[in-house]
């Protein structure tokens, strides 16, 4: 495939996925193209591959009509730069800046506040390079971070964060307000940096399967399929056709009891308290039924490379189903209780409205850009098996705001619910895993599975004796977070909760 004078070559695996390599002025012309004919910019990350005698090197995917297409800048071992993308496509302002936090490789005359560092550790300490000590502690430091001040008669800030009275996990929010209205959200997260990229290096392909599946605790039938679809493409192994059905069954189970506990919460967001206590009555029987079928609630390590875990037991079939038929009913019911509640409606419409030229700007993808008029699910446009033989519909909703995001997610639990069915009726028989095929020294390949909350992303390379090189895990929620402080934008700072949830972000899956 040639496109813009880019020789694009396949990547192993299921997926329509292309690499070529570019210059800086090849990535930038690759880049506004990309704008232009409507693609979206999808992940950055780099590599240092200072010990193969490359430098490094910078790796940009975009989605494109084509596929995916992946394209890599080599840089210099010394003072590695690259061109600010943050210009075509201002989602890439975050993962550049994270990207030099940990790897030092600079993208020129774009934002240079840290990321991810936090004063943890020097600012001369990159521990994503290949000779960087892992084990090596550094004593906690404070930092001034640079927020952007606003000013003028009237203007406050309120510090939000990041501890925060609930559970959730920790992120900072500075608001700058007049009265109650919101003129600037500005974010800062990278509070629970694990290290995770760091610790994928040297572990074997079947025990990284366990720590992607560990990025981000609700998506982890989404990491865990997309890591496991990147290393089968490694060695190119055969997947069984009943675990593709059977990873497909757990995608979709794990996209409902997302769907669902996000629904109650934006009910007692809202006041609603019946239809906080009803949505989680009807998560936490569907989050039963998955432990009791298939030996977990979240159904965590149920996908393994080569196949899945464990198998649907005798009766689950029809336990599933009768299941599927009472939460449909249930759903149909609550979401006529939502769509007529002047009180519920009256929070919802027009609050924490995303214009679909903004979102389409940002790249946002998943469920908030489906809100947002963005036709983006791979399981239509980049299906793996068994999604291509399931012709999933995509839902759209256009006005952006939070009433958006409550129907996409009522229409996207019933679509969900009719591809459990489709697959329980058409589940093959057959084994339930293959073999691993070992991988070659530095081959490499990408895993990209539309998540309940977005496009999770999975780059793998391999190193000595098969073990892994490289791992880079992309959460959705990288591109998404920056689409909240727009949204907020013109409303009043007590509508915040309720648009913060409507979007229900990762914080975990930005803190690698």
């Amino acid at each position: 495939m040639k496109l813009l004078d880019l020789d694009f070559v396949p990547l192993p695996g299921a997926l329509k996925a292309y690499r070529a390599s570019a210059d800086a002025a090849g990535l930038m012309a690759f880049a506004q193209a990309v704008k232009e004919s409507g693609g979206r910019f999808v992940a950055l990350w780099g590599s240092d591959e200072r010990d193969l005698k490359r430098g490094f090197t910078l790796h940009v995917a975009f989605g494109i009509e084509q596929g995916l297409a992946l394209l890599e800048l080599t840089l210099a071992a010394e003072a590695p730069e690259y061109p600010d993308l943050s210009e075509i496509f201002p989602a890439a302002n975050r993962l550049q800046r994270a990207t030099y936090d940990l790897l030092g490789v600079k993208a020129r005359g774009a934002d240079s506040r840290p990321w991810l560092r936090h004063a943890n550790w020097p600012a001369d300490f990159f521990p994503l390079r290949r000779d960087a000590d892992a084990s090596r502690q550094f004593p906690p430091g404070n930092e001034d971070y640079e927020f952007v001040r606003v000013e003028g008669d009237g203007v406050h800030e309120i510090p939000v964060g990041p501890i925060h009275a609930g559970i959730i996990e920790p992120g900072h929010f500075r608001f700058s307000i007049v009265g109650e209205k919101v003129l600037r959200l500005e974010q800062r997260l990278g509070w629970t940096h694990k290290g995770i990229e760091k610790r994928f290096e040297g572990l074997t392909l079947q025990h990284g399967a366990r720590l992607a599946g560990r990025v981000s605790g609700d998506s982890t039938v989404a990491y865990s399929w997309a890591y496991c679809l990147a290393a089968e493409s490694l060695g190119n192994t055969v997947v069984p056709a009943r675990a593709l059905f059977l990873r497909a069954l757990f995608l979709e189970r794990e996209r409902i009891a997302n769907h669902l506990g996000d629904l109650g919460y934006l009910g007692n967001d809202a006041a609603l308290a019946f239809g906080f206590s009803q949505f989680s009555r009807l998560k936490e029987d569907w989050l039963r039924l998955s432990g009791a079928l298939f030996g977990h609630r979240f159904m965590m390590d149920a996908i393994v490379p080569g196949g899945v875990a464990c198998d649907l037991p005798a009766g689950g079939a029809e336990k599933m189903l009768a299941q599927c038929d009472g939460l449909e009913s249930e759903v149909h019911l609550l979401k006529n209780i939502y769509d007529e509640h002047a009180g519920l409606q009256d929070r919802f419409l027009t609050t924490g409205r995303l214009a679909p030229e903004l979102a389409t700007l940002l790249s946002i993808g998943g469920l908030a850009g489906r809100a947002s008029s963005q036709a983006w699910d791979l399981r239509t446009q980049n299906p793996v098996p068994p999604y291509d033989r399931l012709e999933t519909q995509i839902v759209i909703q256009r006005n952006g705001d939070v009433a958006a995001r409550v129907a996409a997610r009522f229409e996207e639990i019933f679509e969900s619910l009719r591809l459990i069915r489709l697959l329980l009726k058409d589940m093959p028989a057959g084994e339930l895993a293959a073999t691993l095929a070992p991988a070659t020294e530095g081959s490499s390949a990408i895993g990209w599975i539309e998540g309940w909350r977005g496009d999770v992303l999975v780059s793998l390379t391999a190193g000595r004796d098969g073990a892994i090189r490289r791992c880079h895990c992309q959460d959705p929620s990288w591109l998404a977070w920056p689409a909240l402080e727009h949204a907020i934008m013109g409303n009043i700072v007590p509508d915040f909760p309720l648009i913060n949830k409507s979007f229900n972000l990762s914080y975990s899956g930005a803190d690698l």
